[in-house]
């Protein structure tokens, strides 16, 4: 094979070489910006259980009372959310017997509708501060986070709608509180989200029910990849539980999120092989142009092997480089949907707001959609453009078999 002819005929025939370049350029393009925007779905679903540490969060909804008697007849005062019943101490001892759970942490959601409004309030456990609602113990913005009985730290939006600060008093079901700190909420953690944070041990005196109340359990698994696993054993041995993972997310999200998850790499796969039908159909006519220089190359003692060579170091050459130009125009096609932000649901089951209340709207969260080319996408994308190469060249130096050079000479 000779090297230099090879960069000759590239150049000899730009025009073709050029619409070669850009046809697989723009397959392998939108095979990493599609194949980006999927993985970065199921990222940003899994931003909210990443923040605060944990793969899954197991809570009770409250069942329905048949008899009108029992029903609650006023919402006044503190009480559980509809969705964050108590779990007994056998549902603690049921967490015990189930396999593939790293570590476990729980708080204590509560509710107040009081005369001037209503408020959620956070019992967090302070003995697990890089797990589930711990984490905000991270997330102070001013001031630091509660530790004695009459101390509570506000979220950051819900202070400043209240208008108060670190140093003013609250109260909360008759109780006066100094406010200690100001909480700012990392985005996607809205999960772990309340408008006043206090010890778990104070929360569980405000709702005056049992010293261990606790409605929130928060797990980590020793390997994500047993989260289907987990779930299953947590449905079957905890009764009526609700079990929430990334996965809650991804399905409330819909749309493009699920077109992403279950065609991206259909579509990115179809974009792929039209830029190659172009570039095979290019140089199947390039091979009908070139036929009258192939029968003379074969006349001066070209072997076949030495013309499949040169066909296959030319669709080489020019598939590498619709490859790296593909992959920095999908980089840059990335980077900029990288400032797009998208709207995530809350699964009504995590969402702390009632829905009769006037903060209902914060349903939903809204973050940066995280877009990025890793390195094995990058790598994965260059593969297939060699790989594109070497058929290619193969495919076209077969079709030279069939040219005899007696046939080829003979219409000079």
């Amino acid at each position: 094979m000779y090297y230099r002819y090879v960069i000759k005929e590239l150049r000899h025939r730009s025009n073709r070489t050029l619409v070669n370049v850009f046809g697989i350029a723009v397959g392998i393009a939108l095979f990493v910006s599609i194949s980006a925007v999927s993985t970065a779905y199921k990222t940003a679903a899994s931003r909210p259980f990443k923040n605060i540490g944990a793969d899954l969060i197991v809570q009770r909804a409250e069942k329905q009372q048949d008899q009108p008697d029992k029903r609650i007849k006023s919402m006044r005062g503190i009480r559980l959310p509809f969705s964050n019943q108590l779990f007994e101490a056998q549902d603690l001892l049921a967490l015990q017997r189930i396999e593939g759970i790293d570590a476990t942490t729980h708080a204590l959601l509560l509710w107040e509708f009081a005369e001037n409004g209503f408020r959620t309030i956070m019992g967090v456990d302070a003995g697990q501060s890089s797990l589930g609602a711990g984490k905000v113990r991270d997330w102070v913005k001013q001031g630091r986070f509660p530790e004695k009985p009459d101390e509570i730290a506000l979220e950051k939006h819900f202070a400043k709608f209240q208008k108060i600060k670190p140093g003013d008093t609250f109260q909360i079901s008759g109780h006066t509180f100094t406010i200690v700190g100001i909480i700012e909420i990392k985005e996607g953690a809205q999960v772990a989200a309340a408008n006043i944070y206090m010890p778990l041990g104070i929360a569980r005196m405000l709702l005056a029910r049992k010293p261990d109340a606790m409605n929130l359990i928060y797990l980590r698994l020793n390997d994500p990849s047993m989260l289907n696993q987990v779930k299953s054993q947590l449905a079957a041995q905890i009764k009526g539980a609700s079990i929430s993972s990334s996965d809650s997310f991804l399905e409330l999200m819909g749309g493009v999120s699920m077109i992403s998850e279950k065609f991206s790499l259909i579509a990115s796969m179809v974009a792929l092989l039209g830029a190659v039908s172009l570039i095979m159909k290019t140089m199947i006519a390039n091979l009908v142009e070139r036929s009258h220089e192939i029968g003379i190359l074969k006349a001066v003692g070209w072997t076949h092997q030495e013309i499949q060579k040169q066909l296959t170091a030319e669709a080489f050459v020019q598939t590498l480089a619709g490859g790296l130009l593909g992959i920095l125009v999908g980089y840059f096609i990335s980077f900029l949907l990288g400032f797009l932000s998208i709207t995530i649901p809350i699964p009504w089951e995590l969402n702390p707001v009632p829905a009769m209340a006037k903060q209902a709207q914060a349903a939903s969260q809204i973050v940066r959609l995280p877009v990025s080319v890793s390195l094995p996408l990058a790598a994965t994308a260059m593969g297939l453009s060699v790989i594109i190469g070497c058929v290619i060249g193969y495919v076209t130096g077969r079709r030279t078999s069939k040219m005899k050079p007696v046939d080829i000479l003979r219409q000079l």
